[in-house]
């Protein structure tokens, strides 16, 4: 069979999810709201051979550790039994920016793998079954099916929970200025604190409110409305860390240099700048502006003690196939 290679983009959420009310098929205990990341990109090519003895998953470059690799296995054997096949298949993924360190890449790695292995397993899955087969690898990958400005519906069960696209990345011209603080694999995994967030006594109120939150966040996509958007990321991005702070045990992610990339990016907005914060399990900032401001945002991120890196990115689009050098995916 003909291997595929796909491309995902990691996303980041303006409404957080964090914890499940399910964790065997990741089904969220919120909707969420998030944008692709242009320029950031997790490339996976996926080959089912029935000569090989055992699987093979090799992740930037190295042969898979025990946990990643049964997290894979996890999903291709959903795409094996979709698919009625029993190959072995040879996984080859790599990002092009740092994994595990608070910028989604198990987001774009599952995204990409579920892509991938489907066609590879010749499965036509539309863009509803293919984000829905993402969020049993990671959560957040079922937002990085579709493209642009993309919403992911908490829903009932199985079937309803899957990620929309609500704005084309054309939509609104927006950029994630990605202050890389630490590109260290965090100490406590997303899957790991998505287990404890039940445990904070917060959890409940943040999950209560998410209905109010989507909707202002929505409407301010939708209508370009800066204000209102700073605002709302905001309080999202600080609800999310105090929960993380008061689970059993508490998550500490942020060091002195995120909170001081914080408080710059308060005080810019403060004097007119358009530009907010967001942040993710991790050290790291994600700080949005408009793309009219964007010289001016990086400048000043760049200048505070701590940032090793400034990385820019525009809005990106969706998971899509690419053709392998050596052969031609799209034959059967």
């Amino acid at each position: 069979m003909f291997p595929y290679t796909a491309l995902a983009h990691p996303n980041i959420a303006f409404v957080k999810y964090w914890g499940n009310r399910d964790n065997g098929l990741r089904l969220p205990a919120n909707g969420s709201i998030s944008m692709n990341l242009e320029g950031l990109v997790t490339r996976t090519t996926v080959r089912f051979d029935a000569s090989l003895p055992a699987e093979r998953v090799n992740i930037n470059g190295k042969i898979a550790g025990n946990a990643a690799h049964q997290r894979v296995v996890s999903l291709v054997d959903e795409v094996r039994l979709m698919a009625r096949i029993n190959h072995f298949a040879w996984v080859e993924s790599e990002n092009n920016f740092p994994s595990g360190a608070g910028i989604a890449s198990s987001a774009a790695a599952f995204a990409a793998l579920a892509l991938a292995a489907a066609k590879a397993a010749r499965l036509d899955l539309d863009e509803a079954a293919l984000s829905r087969l993402a969020r049993h690898g990671s959560g957040s990958a079922c937002r990085s099916i579709p493209g642009g400005f993309v919403e992911w519906a908490a829903g009932t069960g199985d079937t309803d929970s899957y990620a929309v696209s609500i704005a084309s990345p054309e939509y609104w011209n927006l950029v994630d200025c990605i202050v890389v603080i630490s590109t260290d694999p965090k100490p406590t995994g997303s899957s790991e604190g998505h287990a404890l967030a039940g445990t904070s006594p917060l959890q409940s109120a943040r999950v209560d409110d998410a209905p109010r939150r989507l909707d202002i966040c929505r409407n301010a996509i939708l209508n370009r409305d800066f204000a209102a958007f700073a605002e709302i990321v905001e309080e999202d991005s600080s609800l999310m860390h105090a929960v993380m702070m008061t689970s059993h045990p508490p998550l500490y992610y942020w060091q002195p240099a995120t909170l001081a990339v914080m408080q710059a990016v308060r005080a810019a907005r403060a004097k007119g700048m358009p530009v907010c914060y967001t942040i993710d399990a991790g050290s790291n900032v994600h700080a949005i502006c408009t793309g009219a401001s964007v010289g001016e945002t990086a400048k000043l991120l760049g200048s505070i003690t701590g940032v090793r890196e400034v990385r820019l990115s525009n809005v990106g689009g969706p998971a899509r196939l690419v053709e392998n050098p050596t052969t031609n995916p799209y034959e059967i």
